[in-house]
Parts: C-alpha cells; structure tokens; sequence
C-alpha cells in the first residue's frame, strides 16, 4: 500500500520545481500539514472517550480498599445461601423474576415515559381541561396554561411514570412472587441512618468540587437543568427540583433497593456489578462523562447500600449533587431566577 505522507511530499517537491504545478502548492501544502500532524480535535476526543478508562484503573484500588471486606462479606453470605438452596433441592427464583421485572420496567419507560405519549395523549386531555376551565373558571381547582407550563407539564408526566415503573411495578411485582419477603428489606429502614451520616459526608466532600468543575464545561452548563424554563421563576425552579428528587428516590428505591436486596443472597457482590450496567445505560444520551461518572458512582452507593442496608445515604448525595448542578449552571449563565412567580 502506497502511503500518502510520502507521496504529499513527492507532489511537494514537483509544485515547487515544476513552474506550471506552483498554483496547486497553498492546497497541497495544507493537505500535507493535515497528514503530519495529528488533529487537534481528533487528540481532544480520543482524550474525552478514554479519559474514563484512565479514571477506572486509578480509582479500582480505592474502591477496593474501602469495600473489600463488604465485598467478601456478601460473597461470603450468598455461598452460604447458595449451599443450603442447593442442598435442600431448591431453585432460588429471585434472579430470574428481578431480571425479567427489570427489562419490563426499562421497556415501558423507553417507549411509553416520554415527550412522545405526553404528546399523543396527555397533551391533549389538558387542552380540554384548559378549555373547559375557560368557560367555567369558578369550577377549575387547578388551573391549565399549556402556554406557560407545557414543558412542567411534560416533565410531570415523566418524573410519575419514573416513579411507578420503579417503586410501583416492583414493589407489587416482587410481593406477588415472594410474599414473606418485607419491602422495608429493600433499604427503606430508617435505622441507623444517623451512624452512617459521616459517609454521607464524606462522599460530598469528593463530589462537590468536582461538581463545580464540570458544570463549567459546555456540555453540563447547557444541559442543566432538564427543564429550561428553571430560570423563569422560583416556583418553576422549585417544581422541577421537587419532580427530580422525587424520581431520584425513586431510582435509589429501583437500583440500590430492589435490586441489591433481591439480588444480595444469590449474586453477593456480583449484585453490585451487575446493577450497574442497567443503571449505566439509562444515562445514555447524557453527557459522556456522566454517564462514565454513573459506573463509578453505581459502584460505590451500591457497596454503601448493601454496607448500610439503606437507600437514604445514596438518595441524599444524588440529590445533593443533582441540586448543586443545577443551580450552579443556571448561576454560570447568570440564569438563576429573579422572582418567585413569573406572571
């Protein structure tokens, strides 16, 4: 194969030798700078797209400092498991009724909890409402303003569908199938909250100033927040955050609930690995490095759930972090509101 450095410097020295050729030496010089010399873009997205392996291998010893004794404590407790399930001629059914209830719930949510089915069918029943209320506006208790709040409206739609697809088809789910199983085991108790406060802590004090890091980087500073109208009003700012938090517990209930707890007896720690594949995934079409934060930060509030055997630690740094992110991209746009409600 003929390579085409060589043969740009050939065409070089003919350009420059060869009279009638000299008009074609400005082209043919930038083609061969182009050849020479890596670009600039193209070394700035290898960088971004392998950055995250470079973070994985130096972050791996830590996580593995701090959670191996965990780790080994699970591995240890599912074997046990496993051994007496066996020994008895059972069949542990868990892993294949949180899989299939897994795939159903991400299912419904890419194809029916989005812009597109508010669009087709929630939209329109609101038009009605808003009309109705026109013609008898003593009878409306809550008033509609598609005009105003359309975008709210959608966001309410999808933070409810979050919600039931992760608590609700679960939680039923699960009770259905294993009914002596409490629903409280899936990190919903309370106590010993206050004892593991200091890892709530200490997982901000990491995570805050990268925060105000990358919410200066374009690709963060304008996708924060979701809902764009966040800087019309406070009352907009504060319904947004209150939809986001709800989904956000919603998740930590789905990811490090649900699924570590039906998973801890059979899977051991391999329940942490394995949980952050979907919850990676549902961070595609986030920015890049978010959705490579995702399975660091899966890692770690997963091994803090099954450590703690509670949601609210993790629950607690998400939406701190959501919150910080929000405010601090609506701030470096000088977009943060300036009046409660915006008439």
């Amino acid at each position: 194969m003929v390579h085409a450095a060589p043969m740009l410097n050939l065409g070089s020295w003919l350009v420059a030798n060869v009279d009638w050729l000299r008009p074609l030496r400005p082209p043919l010089q930038e083609a061969a700078s182009r050849f020479a010399e890596p670009s600039s873009a193209l070394a700035s997205t290898l960088l971004k797209a392998l950055f995250p392996v470079a973070a994985f291998i130096a972050l791996a010893p830590v996580l593995w400092l701090f959670f191996r004794r965990t780790w080994r404590e699970l591995d240890v407790e599912a074997h046990e498991h496993q051994r007496r399930t066996l020994a008895a001629g059972g069949y542990d059914r868990r892993p294949a009724v949180l899989f299939t209830i897994t795939a159903l719930v991400l299912m419904l949510q890419q194809y029916y909890g989005g812009r597109a089915v508010y669009d087709a069918h929630i939209r329109p029943w609101l038009r009605e409402v808003e009309l109705a209320q026109a013609l008898s506006p003593a009878g409306a208790l809550l008033p509609v303003s598609l005009r105003r709040y359309d975008e709210l409206y959608s966001y309410v739609w999808w933070s409810f569908t979050r919600v039931f697809g992760y608590v609700a088809i679960p939680m039923v789910g699960w009770k259905l199938c294993f009914p002596r199983d409490s629903l409280l085991d899936m990190g919903l108790r309370v106590r010993g909250l206050a004892k593991h406060a200091w890892i709530y802590l200490l997982c901000l004090a990491v995570v805050v100033p990268a925060v105000f890091i990358v919410a200066s980087a374009p690709d963060f500073g304008t996708y924060y927040p979701f809902y764009k109208q966040s800087s019309r009003s406070w009352f907009d700012l504060i319904a947004w955050e209150a939809m986001y938090f709800a989904q956000f517990f919603a998740l930590e209930i789905f990811f490090r609930g649900f699924w570590l707890a039906g998973l801890r007896h059979t899977m051991g720690s391999g329940a942490i690995f394995a949980m952050i594949v979907p919850y990676c995934m549902i961070h595609f079409g986030k920015p890049y490095l978010e959705a490579a934060g995702a399975v660091v930060a899966g890692i770690a509030l997963g091994s803090l759930a099954m450590r703690t055997k509670s949601i609210y630690s993790g629950f607690l740094v998400h939406v701190t972090i959501a919150l910080l992110m929000d405010l601090v991209s609506l701030s470096n746009r000088g977009a943060l509101p300036r009046t409660f409600w915006a008439m």
